[in-house]
């Protein structure tokens, strides 16, 4: 039963306010590839399995391929865990099994084994600077943090870079709790040309699915990383 059926005037608004105003403020519009990205990535990081069947369905329709889907869901387990993160997969996987795509997909990893951790170096080096090339040295969480998850996860192909910083800054913005990390990973975006501008209306299309006081604090770590870029 549908939201219109048993709450039809919360559903007027909520639908309008999401799927219209927000999609359509002047000044905050994303590409919609973009930001069905974000959105997804932001119910992940809010655990909102729910809406997060029904964003699916919206950006499988509006040009997001299966394959940017899982990827966004494989990048998630990083930063919120395989515990957050299976049911989404399931969701996922059912989703597609519904519309006749079949399972697995074709494969999107570029390092092997013996490679991670240079390509995750790489590729931390690339997002956050030179001071990233001995960072994995310092202990066993940060050399794990160099070759899972950016060497067998950023350096997947599906997404862009520029993409899975934009994914990284949502899972982090939605799940609340994170500002450093969040702070640190605006200024990653900032790097690779997603700027302040760009990631305010990321945060402006998510709002609706992670509230405002979570979205004010990624406002806030927007405009610190911003300053400290500046510096």
């Amino acid at each position: 039963m549908s939201l219109w059926e048993t709450d039809p005037e919360f559903a007027e608004r909520m639908e309008a306010f999401t799927l219209k105003e927000v999609v359509n403020e002047p000044g905050q519009q994303l590409e919609p590839v973009d930001r069905h990205l974000a959105i997804l990535a932001a119910l992940l990081g809010c655990q909102g399995l729910e809406e997060f069947r029904l964003a699916m369905e919206r950006a499988l329709d509006e040009g997001v391929s299966a394959v940017m889907v899982k990827e966004v869901v494989y990048q998630a387990v990083d930063y919120l865990g395989i515990g957050r993160i299976r049911p989404f997969l399931n969701a996922a996987n059912d989703i597609l099994k519904q519309r006749g795509i079949a399972l697995p997909l074709p494969g999107q990893a570029t390092t092997t084994w013996q490679n991670r951790l240079e390509q995750g170096v790489r590729v931390q080096t690339e997002i956050f600077g030179e001071g990233m090339k001995e960072a994995w040295k310092s202990g066993h969480i940060q050399r794990w943090l160099a070759e899972n998850c950016f060497g067998d996860y950023y350096t997947r192909r599906g997404l862009t870079l520029a993409q899975r910083e934009m994914i990284t800054f949502c899972y982090l913005a939605a799940q609340g709790g994170c500002e450093p990390q969040l702070t640190a990973h605006a200024r990653g975006n900032m790097r690779l040309g997603n700027d302040a501008a760009f990631l305010v209306r990321v945060v402006s299309q998510c709002l609706p699915y992670i509230g405002y006081p979570r979205s004010l604090n990624a406002i806030t770590c927007i405009e610190k990383a911003a300053r400290e870029d500046q510096q």
